[in-house]
């Protein structure tokens, strides 16, 4: 299992929102490059940016910065936040951005992902799906969509999706426990898709519960920063 740490973008800043909420921010570096560097440095390979102000206003904003991550360090990124045009993707790819992560997009604009999982590769793709319950929410989790989680990853198995991150919003942020029950019900209705958990993942203990379930990948973002998990700890898991 991948353990992939987080960077939120806001204002330029590395920051962190409490479940969600914009009006709940907590700013924990003024340089996200800073930070990408001190996970490098701890051996990790991977890495999780979201850029909030572009998930807020639907199209990518924070392009300086992602540029700066990916050329500064050795980082597999995956990227998400306002994804909705195809010249996004398109110079998201050569940026040589990892994967980029398509939330409120599949349920605004559906026939458009499953082209773009058709024309440039599923293997760039993951589909992120961030939920209250099992309610999928977009629009950086301010819009309630009355999709259920498990019908919107059916409808792109179905075309050739290999690749899931799951945010349960209500455990983001809170440091309270991932939601193991919902990874494990994900995991057993679609064995072939790779998994991501996100969301309140806050111990060792809640990473050796996700390996447990074979998942791809587990994103761990305020654990991090609030030293509730430590970087030279990662290696034991």
């Amino acid at each position: 299992m991948k353990i992939i740490p987080a960077i939120d973008i806001l204002y330029g800043k590395c920051v962190r929102l409490m479940q969600g909420d914009f009006d709940q921010v907590k700013i924990y570096n003024e340089d996200p490059l800073n930070v990408a560097h001190l996970f490098q440095d701890a051996d990790l390979e991977n890495l999780h940016v979201v850029d909030l102000e572009g998930a807020k206003q639907g199209k990518v904003i924070n392009w300086e910065i992602l540029t700066e991550l990916q050329e500064k360090t050795a980082l597999l990124i995956d990227f998400g936040g306002g994804v909705k045009r195809d010249q996004e993707v398109e110079k998201l790819l050569e940026l040589d951005i990892s994967q980029i992560n398509i939330g409120s997009l599949a349920i605004n604009e559906p026939e458009k992902f499953k082209r773009w999982l058709k024309e440039y590769g599923a293997h760039n793709f993951i589909l992120s799906a961030d939920v209250r319950g099992e309610e999928v929410m977009v629009n950086g989790w301010m819009k309630s969509t009355k999709t259920n989680l498990f019908d919107l990853v059916d409808t792109f198995a179905e075309h050739g999706l290999e690749y899931l991150t799951c945010t349960d919003i209500s455990k983001d942020g809170m440091l309270a426990g991932p939601n193991i029950d919902l990874y494990e019900k994900l995991k057993k209705r679609f064995p072939a898709l790779r998994i991501n958990a996100s969301g309140g993942i806050t111990s060792l203990d809640d990473l050796r519960r996700l390996k447990e379930l074979k998942l791809h990948g587990a994103i761990i973002g305020k654990a991090l920063y609030e030293q509730r998990i430590k970087l030279e700890d990662l290696k034991s898991i």
